[in-house]
């Protein structure tokens, strides 16, 4: 068995814990990997960038950006994810640290369920031609650069016009990235569970703007009207500056973010724990 690992090296504490338990695993005859900066680290066999995501198990030791990571390596391939957490607000990671030893025995033992999110596909379309494919599990922004005035977008959904948004952005979520930058946009809630597609408009220049859920199975493609400077992110990790006239079309992605389960009620117990509405609960 081959299991690689993805680091925060600015957590020391992260870094601790996956030089312990990684350790161990050498000695059940498991090989490890990392990409070659943790591997220097952690004193493992470093893996080319190309085949980081081909493994039994990766294991991503920090917050939720570092498992946004492994998931843009580790989708392609299928390779289930554990996310241990070391972090801020961590709604994806599940395994807390007191737990990673016992977490990955019952995972060698084939004792843990793998859970599939959904994650979105994103085209650049340039002059009728496919310029960029992007995959992402948490959003797909289009937004204007911070030098830019507001820009205007043109939305529709399977076809049928929607609105011309004047905003400074404008976003696809996945029920995952509902809890990203979607939630700081003013966007709602929904359960990772759930197969969706949120559309956040953000900071909006019309008081028409709401939020809205679709179906998963919705084509929405978003035109950009600008003279100044604007910007496709997906999930942070990629940057791609658009012209004028650009499209971007965004639809589920064939690909998915598979994560070891290790509470199926992690996601209810971290939004009354994050938000504090079991306290309130409590008091009444």
């Amino acid at each position: 068995m081959r299991v690689h690992t993805i680091l925060n090296l600015f957590r020391p504490d992260a870094v601790q814990a996956a030089r312990e338990h990684l350790g161990g695993l050498v000695s059940k005859g498991i090989t490890l990997g990392a990409d070659h900066e943790s591997a220097e680290v952690l004193g493992v066999e470093a893996v080319a960038p190309e085949n980081l995501g081909r493994a039994d198990l990766m294991i991503s030791f920090g917050g939720d950006g570092t498992l946004i990571r492994a998931a843009h390596v580790c989708a392609e391939h299928g390779t289930p994810i554990l996310g241990v957490y070391y972090g801020r607000f961590g709604f994806v990671t599940q395994c807390m640290p007191d737990e990673i030893g016992a977490v990955i025995s019952q995972f060698l033992d084939g004792g843990l369920p793998i859970e599939e999110r959904l994650m979105v596909q994103t085209e650049l379309i340039r002059d009728e031609k496919t310029v960029a494919t992007l995959h992402s599990l948490n959003e797909t922004v289009v937004q204007r650069s911070a030098t830019t005035r507001v820009l205007t977008f043109d939305v529709r959904v399977d076809g049928a016009r929607l609105a011309r948004y004047p905003a400074d952005g404008m976003m696809v979520a996945t029920p995952t990235g509902s809890t990203a930058y979607n939630l700081s946009a003013g966007g709602p809630i929904v359960d990772p569970k759930m197969r969706a597609l949120m559309l956040t408009a953000i900071m909006p220049h019309t008081l028409n703007a709401r939020p809205l859920v679709l179906t998963a199975d919705s084509q929405i493609e978003i035109r950009v009207q600008t003279r100044g400077d604007a910007v496709l992110s997906c999930d942070g990790q990629s940057r791609l500056h658009l012209l004028s006239g650009d499209l971007v079309k965004v639809t589920t992605s064939p690909r998915v973010t598979r994560l070891v389960t290790v509470d199926d009620q992690d996601f209810m117990h971290k939004l009354a724990h994050r938000f504090q509405w079991s306290q309130g609960a409590r008091q009444q």
